[in-house]
């Protein structure tokens, strides 16, 4: 379970004692990077160079790895996480008019989260399910054939408590 610590450095002595265990060499990035996110909930710049300073690397190596790999985040995730898809399928039938509209009315491009921490936003190069396209995920929960409206009003009813998530009563 993720602490989520927010603009905070209340997690540096955490992740500091958590880097202990670890040699300092390089390839033990991928595998700091995973802990730290778990512990933080996201990585921030500022774990990011506590990172790269026990590992004995750039600040930009460790921020090149964290923005090249989907799973990590640099920013805090918000209740419903939004994922979608921009490839080829999607991108042809109205994948960028979806975005364009999610990001319009929340206010927040890829890879951010609402001020109020309900939506995060993911653009990802493909969610495998092409014959729905343009298709979105909340929270791993597929949603497709969409043009802006409908993805929208899906999002509306996580909002308002329309669509509940699994395991909530």
């Amino acid at each position: 379970m993720s602490l989520n610590l927010k603009e905070s450095h209340e997690y540096e002595a955490e992740l500091k004692n958590k880097l202990k265990k670890y040699s300092g060499h390089n390839y033990e990035l991928i595998e700091v990077l995973h802990e730290a996110q778990e512990l933080i909930g996201y990585l921030p710049k500022e774990a990011q160079k506590i990172i790269a300073d026990h590992l004995n690397l750039a600040p930009g190596r460790v921020n090149s790895v964290v923005s090249f790999y989907n799973h990590f985040s640099e920013y805090s995730k918000g209740e419903f996480q939004v994922s979608l898809c921009k490839g080829t399928a999607c991108y042809v039938k109205g994948s960028q008019d979806i975005i364009k509209k999610i990001e319009d009315k929340y206010g927040i491009k890829s890879g951010q989260t609402t001020e109020d921490g309900k939506v995060s936003l993911n653009v990802v190069r493909c969610l495998g399910a092409c014959g729905l396209s343009p298709v979105m995920t909340v929270n791993g929960k597929a949603y497709g054939l969409l043009n802006p409206e409908k993805a929208v009003k899906i999002i509306e009813n996580y909002l308002n408590g329309k669509i509940k998530e699994e395991g909530n009563a």
